[in-house]
């Protein structure tokens, strides 16, 4: 299988992991030849409720007997589809009620840029440096990382960057500003939250200066960092939220939710102003559903607090970890060099432990686990990756 992965799939590096996959299920991915690895990524923070789980899996195959995709999103009533949208509704604030479901988070991104700029009828979007909201030319030009645009420029204009809490950098958000896109935590950047009121101040100056703020839960959301979305932890209301990855429960699927008045905006002048064929798939949109309906009606976002504190004991005091960054169940190691973070992350893997990269922060190890994960397997990789850091302590 490898000689004909390398040879027929589209790669996206030079030296991709190429594990042969044969099963999953709970904490764990198994290899064809039946070894068990502990996954410490849960799909890059999409399996929220690990692999195989059964609520999801019920949910998928009932809707299988009913129906699959019927027509274009938003012409027919799809009970999977309203039933999601209601739910996420629910959970949310009062202002942001009307939500579009799509297949990604990167299109969520593309849909929520297009919406701030014909709600506004402004075409500048304030993005971070080191942002990631996703590989799609539009999504890209709110990237801030150039390592990865310059070889595809010309991308969108009209997008100016800011430093991330860098409270002096406000004033470029002015009237002339559609939107300012943030990720509520930095995720490729090295899993930054904001500091000082930083988002509470980057709403009231789009409030000054009449421009939406975007914020991207694709990866904070969904329960990871304790709360439902991860904004609650910072006391802020974004104008259009962003989500996908773990919204799935391994499936694909995107959204971006704004209010009834900005959101009605998208269905005139011109008609269709967005649309999607596949966006809000049934089938998928029942798995979205399910996993909602768990993580909301269960304690995982309180274990999530609670597993985060057992994983910072682990490794406060180790003196290889210069930083443990992130919340809940959204953390980063920080080492030295990007070379010490690669030797952890490949050893582990060799001893059964699936831990990664970050995009743009070499130093970083990402531990993103299921929120589902138990003590004893926290207890097994951190052990794991503490036997590795040991290793180069002594170097």
């Amino acid at each position: 299988m490898k000689d004909d992965f390398l040879k027929y799939q589209g790669q996206t590096t030079p030296h991709p992991l190429a594990i042969e996959i044969s099963h999953a299920k709970g904490s764990y991915i198994y290899d064809s030849e039946g070894k068990a690895m502990l996954d410490f990524v849960a799909g890059v923070s999409a399996n929220s409720l690990g692999h195989n789980h059964p609520k999801v899996n019920e949910a998928i195959k009932n809707q299988l007997t009913q129906y699959t995709h019927v027509m274009v999103y938003g012409e027919f009533i799809q009970k999977p589809q309203l039933a999601l949208c209601k739910a996420l509704a629910a959970i949310l604030p009062s202002s942001l009620s009307s939500v579009y479901l799509v297949n990604s988070g990167t299109e969520a991104t593309e849909g929520a840029l297009k919406l701030a700029k014909r709600y506004t009828g402004r075409s500048e979007i304030i993005a971070a440096k080191n942002a990631y909201h996703g590989n799609t030319q539009g999504a890209m030009s709110v990237c801030g990382a150039e390592q990865q645009n310059r070889a595809f420029r010309p991308l969108i204009p009209g997008t100016k960057f800011i430093e991330f809490n860098n409270e002096s950098h406000l004033k470029k958000i002015t009237s002339k500003t559609a939107g300012v896109i943030l990720e509520t935590i930095q995720g490729g950047a090295g899993f930054i939250e904001p500091r000082n009121n930083y988002l509470i101040k980057v709403k009231q100056r789009c409030e000054e200066v009449g421009a939406l703020l975007i914020l991207d839960e694709i990866q904070s959301g969904i329960g990871r960092t304790g709360t439902f979305w991860g904004f609650e932890n910072y006391n802020v209301t974004p104008d259009i939220i962003v989500t996908g990855k773990g919204l799935g429960g391994g499936m694909p699927i995107g959204a971006f939710i704004a209010s009834f008045e900005v959101m009605n905006c998208l269905k005139e002048h011109p008609k269709l102003g967005h649309i999607t064929t596949f966006g809000g798939h049934p089938v998928i949109a029942s798995a979205g559903l399910a996993t909602v309906q768990e993580i909301v009606t269960s304690n995982l976002m309180e274990e999530a607090l609670r597993k985060e504190t057992l994983i910072r004991n682990k490794f406060k005091h180790h003196s290889v970890v210069k930083e443990i960054r992130g919340k809940g169940l959204m953390l980063a190691l920080l080492l030295d060099t990007p070379e010490a973070a690669s030797q952890v992350i490949l050893n582990c893997l060799e001893k059964g432990l699936i831990l990664f990269w970050l995009l743009f922060e070499g130093r970083a190890i990402r531990i993103t686990p299921p929120l589902t994960i138990s003590d004893e397997e926290l207890e097994k990789g951190c052990n794991l990756i503490l036997g590795e850091l040991d290793k180069l302590s002594y170097l």
